[in-house]
Formats: C-alpha cells, sequence, structure tokens
C-alpha cells in the first residue's frame, strides 16, 4: 500500500468534486457554531483564542473571522500542500499530532479543536499527542472521533476503527474530562474557572 498523502488531489476529491466530497460549506459552519456555542456556554464568556489541530486547509478559519471577528486563530496540519497554499493566509504551521507539544504553540487556548481525523492518527503518536493538547486547553477541547461503534461514511483509507472505550481511556489519562457532544473539559476545570456547568463522565 502506498502512504497516503494529503495534497492538492486528496482536498479536491473529498472537499470540493461533487461526486464525492463529504465537506460542505454549511456543515461545516454548523460544526464551528456548535463549537463556539458549546465552549462559550461553558467558559461563560466569548471565546478568543481558537487552536485547530489536523486543520487540513483550515476551513474553519474564515467562519470564525467572521462569527467571532478578532478570534485568534491557530492551524497545525501534517499535509505540506495545505500549508504551502494556506499557511501564510489562515496560520497554519506543519505538524503531525504527536509534535504538538513541541511545536511551540505560546500559551493556552480557549478552544482547541481536532475535528474528524483522530482515528487516522497511528496509536503511538496519540498519547503524547494527547497529553500536549490537554496542556493546550485552556478551556475546552472538541474532539470529534469517530469509532468502530460509529455509522459513517467518507474517507476510510488508513481509518483506524477503534473502540470507544479505547479513546475514554486515552482521554482520561490525558486528563480530559467529556460534558457532551463531542466536548472535553481539563480535570480541574471547575477549579480553574469556578464552574459546575459540565457533567462528569459520560
Amino acid at each position: 500500500m502506498t502512504t497516503k498523502r494529503y495534497d492538492r488531489e486528496y482536498f479536491e476529491r473529498w472537499y470540493r468534486d461533487p461526486r464525492t466530497r463529504i465537506h460542505l460549506r454549511a456543515t461545516v459552519e454548523r460544526k464551528v457554531r456548535l463549537a463556539v456555542h458549546a465552549a462559550e456556554y461553558l467558559l461563560q464568556r466569548p471565546v478568543r483564542s481558537v487552536l485547530d489541530v489536523g486543520c487540513g486547509e483550515a476551513p474553519w478559519q474564515p467562519i470564525l473571522a467572521r462569527v467571532r471577528p478578532g478570534v485568534r486563530y491557530a492551524g497545525v496540519d501534517s499535509s505540506e500542500y495545505a500549508v504551502r497554499r494556506f499557511g501564510a493566509r489562515r496560520n497554519i504551521r506543519l505538524g503531525t499530532f504527536g509534535e504538538l507539544g513541541v511545536l511551540g504553540l505560546e500559551g493556552t487556548f480557549d478552544l482547541v479543536v481536532c475535528s474528524d481525523m483522530l482515528h487516522y492518527v497511528p496509536a503511538r503518536q496519540l498519547r503524547r499527542g494527547l497529553e500536549a493538547l490537554a496542556d493546550l486547553t485552556g478551556g475546552v477541547a472538541w474532539i470529534e472521533v469517530f469509532t468502530r461503534s460509529d455509522s459513517i461514511g467518507g474517507d476510510f483509507r488508513g481509518m483506524m476503527r477503534r473502540s470507544p472505550a479505547f479513546y475514554d481511556r486515552l482521554f482520561r489519562q490525558a486528563g480530559l474530562v467529556h460534558c457532551g457532544l463531542y466536548c472535553y473539559v481539563p480535570e480541574d476545570f471547575h477549579l480553574r474557572f469556578g464552574l459546575t456547568t459540565y457533567e462528569r463522565g459520560r
């Protein structure tokens, strides 16, 4: 099997070709609004900074700039094509999930996004990547991950259909608590913000 490449052809196929695309603009905008509003509900204030991990061409960035003008956005992706084409314009830096902790990302972020990509990450990268992601989460992490229990369509090449229990264990080990709708918060969230508006566990 040849190595999977996130090149121009990949993004044309899955993001723009009407015969095969799975990421419609309206769907992406609904995801953005869901993640932002969920984070703001838990934080009880507007989101000021967003880290988008595995952002691809960063389709979230222009939507965030419109719905939350002035928000600080940073993207990370392993696609040299995406960084070359959109890196300067949308503030994307090159890096893998496992490298999150050594990319020099400054401070923490109100909202950390990890949309539809963890199930493509090799197991050896997951643990250290999640630990770094938890450290970068200053508010809420919106982690959209699909398991072998989910009925889905789209790009199955390289997808690892792991069990829900596998991810639950890794998230707990990283210190992330699930609070519904793909949202996770650090274990000390209620102490840090003096809030109790989330449910511990599933």
